[in-house]
């Protein structure tokens, strides 16, 4: 099992181009099994590194991980790099939510956090002069995050997903690349108690009433009786995506950064939240 999933990452960075020896790599540690899991390979497979933790202030869960990456990261001998979101908006995730919808706005804290982590990882990543930006997504949060957006309506939102996230390159974007994207969830979660990574494992608090985790649930029913059903979405996308059309890329008169629209998603929050 252990060599197995380092397997997959090692063939999925060679398959897809996501990495070399010589690129600045900046990996977003939330303090999960994932992304500490691939903190962790990268780490071994002699790759460029440095860590990110981003502190959204969710109480106790929040405090738990920032502490498990710091032990981890110095452990590991990883530099690691510490942001707050109230440096960007002023106010904690859960704080956010609660002000949006006193004010009639019925935004989920998933997709608060969504956009808000979005901004602050290509932002940083920029700052500290990196090439590449990875993230944990594994297998069964692709499969998720293809499902959502069909089911929402969303399907050109489809572009943005993949092994190497986007179809389109520009000065402003730092390359995000996954390199967990064939390792499933069940599978991360065994290599990581395997290797007594210290990681929360406890779905996040704010995420109780997201329709992520009831698709999750959903995908989870149907691969008890078919195995390879996440496999299987991830495969038709992969075939299909270069099908896809990505919106384009503009720069958000607010604040610069790049976005598809005028105003982008973390600049509309901030005016939403004042």
């Amino acid at each position: 099992m252990k060599a197995n999933i380092e397997k997959k990452v090692e063939e999925t960075i060679r398959k897809y181009k996501l990495l070399s020896k010589e690129d600045k790599i900046l990996v977003a540690c939330s303090g999960g099994k994932d992304s500490t899991t691939i903190l962790y390979i990268l780490n071994k497979l002699g790759y460029g590194i440095e860590a990110l933790f981003i502190d959204l202030f969710i109480g106790e869960h929040s405090e738990k991980n920032k502490k498990n990456i710091r032990k981890f990261c110095s452990k590991l001998g990883v530099k690691l790099h510490e942001v707050s979101v109230k440096e960007f908006t002023g106010y904690s995730i859960c704080y956010m939510k609660s002000v949006l919808n006193s004010k009639g706005n019925k935004m989920k804290s998933c997709a608060i956090c969504g956009s808000v982590k979005r901004y602050i990882l290509n932002k940083y990543a920029k700052k500290l002069g990196k090439t590449k930006l990875v993230t944990g997504h594994n297998l069964d949060d692709e499969a998720q995050n293809f499902m959502m957006n069909l089911l929402k309506g969303r399907v050109s939102m489809n572009a943005r997903l993949g092994p190497k996230a986007g179809v389109v390159n520009d000065k402003k974007f730092v390359a995000r690349v996954k390199p967990l994207y064939f390792c499933s969830e069940k599978e991360i979660k065994e290599y990581s108690k395997f290797m007594k990574f210290p990681v929360v494992y406890e779905h996040c608090p704010c995420s109780v009433d997201a329709f992520r985790r009831f698709l999750k649930g959903q995908l989870d029913e149907l691969e008890k009786e078919n195995p390879t059903v996440k496999l299987n979405i991830i495969n038709y996308f992969i075939e299909k995506k270069l099908k896809l059309k990505n919106k384009g890329v503009g720069y958000c008169e607010k604040c610069g950064e790049p976005c598809s629209d005028k105003i982008c998603s973390m600049c509309r929050l901030v005016k939403a939240l004042r």
